[in-house]
């Protein structure tokens, strides 16, 4: 019994490598060809541009905070307990103000990258569909799911070019 079940195993094997064998298999850097692509360069540039003035106002909190610990820290010995305790409020203001302006702009630049990997998500599909076709292939992964891959078998260009016709 344990012989005849073994060869039963044996023969899946054997008659299961050349089917694995003929499967084709891209791999693409989803991500690096998404973001290399003309469409991610015109909406950083445009993210760039809408949020130039929240980066600019979350620098001057920053540096302000700075400057108000650097004093603190420098003349504090010096000062009498008021001065020390209100320098002390003001640092933790500016540091509350900061965090606060940081944590938005952060939180609203976050929301528009993934509108704008929503909204790029049919065009990827599209693309890989094509390249799926084009090259007869089986599947196509992505690189994170591969620990190596031969360069012809990489159609993380092939993705690109199509991303950006």
């Amino acid at each position: 019994m344990f012989k005849k079940a073994s060869l039963v195993a044996l023969l899946a094997l054997v008659l299961s490598v050349p089917a694995m064998a003929e499967t084709r298999i891209g791999v693409v850097d989803l991500r690096q060809a998404l973001f290399s692509s003309k469409a991610a360069k015109t909406f950083s540039d445009s993210l760039q541009k809408d949020f130039a003035g929240d980066e600019v106002k979350v620098r001057e909190v920053q540096e302000s905070a700075r400057k108000l610990k650097e004093r603190l820290e420098k003349d504090g010995a010096m000062m009498n307990e008021t001065e020390r305790a209100k320098l002390g409020a003001e640092f933790q203001e500016k540091v509350q103000e900061f965090n606060f302006l940081k944590q938005r702009l952060d939180s609203t630049v976050a929301s528009r990258k993934q509108a704008f990997l929503e909204q790029a998500r049919p065009d990827v599909d599209k693309a890989v569909k094509e390249l799926l076709e084009e090259n007869n292939l089986d599947i196509i992964l992505p690189s994170e799911a591969v620990v190596y891959v031969k360069p012809a078998l990489n159609l993380t260009e092939q993705l690109l070019n199509k991303l950006n016709r």
